[in-house]
């Protein structure tokens, strides 16, 4: 009788490259990047743009200069890729756009905070960034998110992959069907009618000073790493949105908006679009993330073909924020093992010949 083959244990997801390439040193910390109004369907968002630095290391020419689109979570905004974005200028020009009712941009048409509706934004900006003229236009935008902005990323690369260049998830909001710890119970009744209401009334009695420390006490591994710099801006820019109206509306109709969209099924729902994912893939983790459960890291990255991680060890939920280097160079790691086959084909390309 011949032996049964021993079955074998399925291989972990792939480990993230991560590029050694010289990065910027963040001596002092970068005023949030200048900004304007981009239109998008039924009104405009609030864009920042970082411009291209080129190599640390000297001259640009030659080197490649790309396009990234930064979408930021629940309750965040564009400010929140400040530093990830200046590391990133090595290679890209980046976008970091304010969601409908967030930031600096106006409530979303007839106020309706759905997924979707953010994924539509999202759609009108990259279309925006990719048409602009330049060196990189008419290509594919890298486009990275966090939290709430990572599951509205995997809807956008899902639907419309010739935008989306590479995707990157930064602990992104996939569903799951438990309450995390670090959330009230009381959330799940965002979705009985007339509930967010009160919740808007509740928070509109929170002070910008308590708000900034309830969410840094949160979403960071150690609250202790965040410069006081930071914390002041924060403050300021909490104190900006308390005067907006519709700002405590955004966030408890996103979040209702993101409750309801874990109820999705069939193509729709977000772990289905997931797999369906082609471009090169990224996903970043903090191993103290109290909003998301660390254990959907593999997951994800096991659903996603050939996808990369990258557990950053005593982080939280805002990586980009807490470790801006180590994420920058697992980003640039990503886009980096994507030029090899490229270049392998160009090299490999037959060269037209003149007479």
């Amino acid at each position: 009788m011949s032996e049964q083959p021993v079955p074998t244990a399925p291989a972990g997801p792939r480990a993230a490259a991560l590029s050694d390439r010289p990065l910027p040193r963040l001596t002092t910390l970068p005023p949030p990047w200048p900004g304007a109004d981009v239109p998008v369907r039924g009104g405009h968002v609030f864009v920042r743009h970082t411009p291209w630095r080129g190599p640390v290391e000297g001259d640009g020419r030659g080197a490649p200069r790309e396009r990234a689109v930064y979408v930021h979570g629940l309750g965040g905004a564009s400010t929140n890729w400040t530093d990830l974005a200046a590391l990133l200028a090595v290679r890209f020009d980046g976008w970091a756009l304010d969601l409908p009712g967030f930031g600096r941009s106006q409530p979303p048409p007839r106020g309706r905070y759905s997924i979707r509706g953010h994924a539509g934004a999202v759609v009108d900006v990259l279309e925006h960034v990719r048409q602009r003229p330049g060196e990189a236009e008419g290509q594919p935008v890298h486009l990275l998110g966090n939290s709430l902005g990572g599951l509205v990323s995997v809807l956008v690369a899902a639907r419309r992959p010739d935008l989306v260049a590479s995707l990157t998830l930064v602990s992104p909001a996939m569903p799951v069907y438990r309450v995390p710890p670090a959330f009230s119970r009381a959330l799940l009744l965002l979705l009985l009618p007339g509930i967010p209401s009160l919740a808007e009334r509740r928070m509109a009695g929170i002070a910008p000073e308590q708000h900034v420390r309830a969410m840094v006490r949160m979403c960071f591994g150690d609250p202790r790493r965040v410069p006081r710099q930071r914390i002041e801006q924060a403050v300021e820019e909490m104190r900006e949105r308390a005067e907006q109206p519709w700002a405590d509306r955004a966030l408890t109709r996103s979040m209702r908006g993101l409750i309801t969209s874990y109820l999705r099924v069939g193509g729709t729902n977000a772990w289905r679009m997931a797999r369906s994912l082609r471009m090169p893939s990224l996903v970043v983790w903090g191993d103290r993330d109290r909003l998301v459960d660390p254990a959907l890291a593999p997951r994800l990255a096991g659903a996603i073909p050939d996808a990369g991680l990258h557990v950053l060890e005593g982080v939280g939920h805002v990586a980009m924020l807490e470790a801006p280097e180590p994420t920058a160079r697992a980003v640039l790691g990503l886009v980096e093992r994507r030029d090899v086959p490229m270049s392998r084909a160009a090299a490999a390309a037959p060269r037209s010949v003149r007479p």
